[in-house]
């Protein structure tokens, strides 16, 4: 990925500045949205990295029919919308469907692949060919080496600005491990390596246990963000 220039003229690059990706979620309400946001400016500009507010419109993958999905498509997007003009910070969120991905694009400065769609061809190809930045999380069930066809596959939708998101792998049932080399392997392939701190260490399955004890260890690999997710 050459250099890429996000909304409030973040560069984004393989081994280029450190980034943030941050934020809620999901969007429960427009008031903590813009006020979650507002933090996260000041304390990027106190720190000088450079932040992307990420928080999803639409859970789509929710373990549970009655768990709380966020506000919708439209809905959301004004709101991410007003994270852009009024805090200033470039936006990210996931999209689940092709047919919201035209208007996501209008709005967000960065699409997310999520995990479990990861491997869909058609639909990563329609994402990529609105050219702009696309964020593929690795799904917790493939390696890091199967990321490279992944990633062929959005190069010839003819958009080469990719992130790749490093987020667990499955290990036994309802469990997480990260493999730290795997953010070494992805890196070879010459684009932004993030790192998901937050899915990293969870239990999934609401179990909402964390054990916080290796976001840091990243530092040491050549990766270029991190993302840190309340759950």
């Amino acid at each position: 990925m050459g250099k890429k220039n996000i909304t409030g003229n973040l560069p984004i690059e393989a081994g280029g500045p450190f980034f943030l990706i941050a934020g809620p979620c999901v969007i429960e309400s427009e008031s903590s949205v813009l006020e979650i946001a507002g933090f996260l400016k000041e304390m990027g500009d106190e720190l000088q990295i450079p932040v992307i507010f990420k928080a999803s419109y639409d859970k789509a993958n929710r373990t549970s029919l009655m768990s709380y999905r966020g506000p919708g498509l439209d809905e959301g997007l004004q709101i991410l919308q007003k994270v852009k003009t009024q805090v200033g910070l470039p936006v990210l969120s996931d999209v689940h469907h092709m047919d919201e991905v035209e208007k996501a694009a209008r709005v967000l400065d960065v699409i997310q692949i999520p995990a479990f769609l990861c491997r869909q061809t058609d639909f990563i190809g329609h994402v990529a060919k609105f050219g702009i930045p696309v964020n593929v999380k690795k799904g917790q069930f493939i390696s890091p080496l199967e990321m490279g066809p992944i990633t062929e596959k959005i190069i010839a939708a003819g958009n080469r600005n990719i992130l790749i998101t490093e987020r667990g792998f499955s290990f036994g049932y309802n469990n997480l491990v990260v493999d730290m080399r795997s953010l070494a392997i992805m890196a070879r392939l010459g684009f932004p390596i993030v790192f998901d701190a937050t899915h990293s260490v969870q239990l999934p399955g609401g179990a909402g246990e964390g054990f916080p004890i290796n976001s840091v260890s990243p530092g040491e690999i050549e990766q270029s963000g991190i993302e840190q997710n309340g759950r």
